[in-house]
């Protein structure tokens, strides 16, 4: 038999990925072509090398199943028709490298059916339409057409949308957007032909917009639940669940009119065994679940936070027996529309900023003393004069405010007008737009600073219960009576911990150092660099 220097290649590359043993060279392509399709995962083995130049790596967790392998069979068993009502969901992690094996999967599926059609949605159609462009790179592979005989059509240039010189195709789409003039699957065929999939159908800081969220659901419901062509194409969702009533929700309840097959991947099994220890050690795991809970119960143990379930704990919140040694202070004000009872509260916090010590030993990493709060239900007109009331107190700290930071609403917008003139602070308004998230999003975005124990009070402090007890109602689907301190809170971890944007009494002539700090890299010379950031008062 006559070998070319291809076949010689695509040889070497079935050896290096173990798919040929010790046979030799007369292991044909037909043999390796059909060893291929028999196996995603070495399907996968193969191809992922010649896309990337990077060997797959197959999870080797301690006492439990390799997820890739979970996941591998359950793909083979929706390609086979063998999933009751053909609908598959995976809950798994995000950096599993699902969306790697799925695209693969497709491939995969189009080699032994290239007349196959596939809808790929996600929560965008720039994230779907990047998956379809792997897709497409597999399939124009020599390798492919080598061992398969598929083919893309010349005029497929679209990486969001290209077909097979057999008829097959495939489309990419947003979950939330119209779909419109493509299907999945062909109809009156009793064999595998195309698939709706469904790759993470939620953009993280999107799924606690009630709206948002609905609008992904109702689309579901109103559009993609149509687009398959035959009763034998499946409908698969995979991806990491992001809130108790996302679509994954939806469609375990059964709400759609069918019983899905669930194929739910914990990070961290019962047991104690890390998903996937190559990239999620358990020791990265455990300190997610520390300091992010919600996230990690919700993305990584595909388990939301029940309804009702509170977002913060009271041990997370530090009590000193002195003030600590503040840096600088600021105000953060939250303001109500009326007096009345019902209406949430107007709220002003007063914040100390202090690098954080350990047995006397300065960590480089800083927290939020609260120093006072105050919340009151007054009449808009009388909101100048509580708000200077509170100012005149804070003032009588040994280290008086810099900044005063407002939302920016009805009332809140008034008060900054009249607050502008104001000599020796500087008034902030703080707007609340789509792009600066929901409630909920703004809550998640604090707990890990408050998990990691960065927000403290002295003892005796007469608004400790009532802050901390306040924070204990928040919850993560805005069960909640009202959250005037909590917005107070958060602005001020926003402020003075994320954004790091606090104008504090710096020495003009240290802009290297400012800039360090500002940028998180002042942990090298702390010392030197707090002489040099802040006058000696402080």
């Amino acid at each position: 038999m006559h070998y070319s220097t291809f076949d010689t290649e695509v040889f070497v590359w079935a050896k290096s990925q173990a798919l040929v043993g010790c046979m030799g060279i007369d292991y044909d392509k037909e043999r390796l072509a059909s060893e291929l399709k028999g196996s995603l995962l070495r399907f996968t083995q193969f191809f992922y090398p010649l896309l990337t130049g990077r060997d797959f790596i197959v999870s080797n967790p301690p006492g439990r199943e390799s997820h890739h392998i979970t996941v591998c069979r359950a793909l083979t068993q929706a390609a086979r028709l063998e999933i009751p009502d053909q609908r598959l969901m995976i809950n798994i992690s995000p950096g599993s490298g699902k969306s790697t094996l799925l695209s693969a999967w497709i491939a995969w599926t189009m080699a032994s059916f290239p007349d196959s059609r596939f809808l790929y949605i996600s929560y965008s159609k720039v994230l779907a339409a990047k998956h379809t462009e792997t897709i497409k790179r597999i399939l124009q592979l020599p390798h492919y057409d080598y061992l398969f005989g598929v083919k893309i059509r010349h005029d497929s240039k679209a990486r969001e949308y290209f077909q097979t010189t057999a008829g097959g195709a495939v489309a990419a789409f947003g979950s939330g957007g119209a779909i419109t003039g493509q299907d999945a699957g062909l109809p009156g065929l009793d064999r595998f032909t195309g698939a709706v999939i469904i790759d993470d159908a939620h953009k993280p800081d999107e799924v606690h917009s009630d709206t948002i969220r609905q609008s992904v659901i109702d689309n579901y419901r109103e559009t993609i639940q149509q687009r398959a062509r035959g009763i034998n194409v499946p409908y698969i969702f995979i991806g990491q669940r992001l809130h108790e009533d996302d679509l994954a929700a939806y469609l375990i309840a059964g709400k759609d009119g069918y019983k899905w097959h669930k194929i739910i991947i914990k990070s961290i099994d019962a047991t104690g065994n890390a998903m996937y220890p190559e990239a999620q050690p358990l020791a990265m795991l455990l300190n997610k679940q520390e300091h992010d809970p919600y996230v990690f119960a919700s993305q990584y143990q595909q388990d939301p936070i029940p309804s009702g379930g509170a977002l913060f704990k009271p041990e997370w919140f530090q009590i000193h027996d002195f003030e600590p040694k503040i840096i600088t202070t600021f105000i953060t004000g939250d303001t109500a529309e009326t007096d009345k009872a019902y209406n949430d509260a107007t709220v002003f916090s007063f914040w100390g900023l202090y690098e954080i010590e350990v047995f006397g030993t300065k960590t480089g990493e800083y927290g939020l003393h609260w120093i006072d709060c105050l919340e009151i239900r007054i009449e808009p007109k009388d909101l100048k004069e509580t708000f200077i009331d509170f100012l005149m107190e804070c003032m009588r700290h040994k280290v008086p405010p810099l900044i005063a930071a407002i939302e920016k609403k009805s009332t809140g917008t008034t008060l900054l007008s009249i607050l502008r003139d104001i000599q020796g602070i500087q008034i902030r308004d703080i707007p609340r737009t789509r792009s600066s998230g929901s409630k909920t999003q703004r809550f998640l975005e604090c707990q890990p600073y408050i998990a990691a124990k960065k927000i403290s009070f002295t003892k005796d402090a007469h608004h400790i219960q009532r802050c901390i007890s306040h924070c204990m109602k928040i919850t993560a689907n805005d069960t909640h009576k009202s959250d005037d301190i909590m917005d107070t809170l958060c602005d001020g971890i926003k402020i003075a911990l994320i954004d790091k944007t606090l104008l504090f009494n710096i020495k003009q002539n240290d802009n290297i150092k400012i800039a360090k700090f500002l940028t998180g890299d002042l942990h090298s010379n702390i010392n030197d660099a707090r002489n040099a950031l802040y006058d000696d008062k402080f």
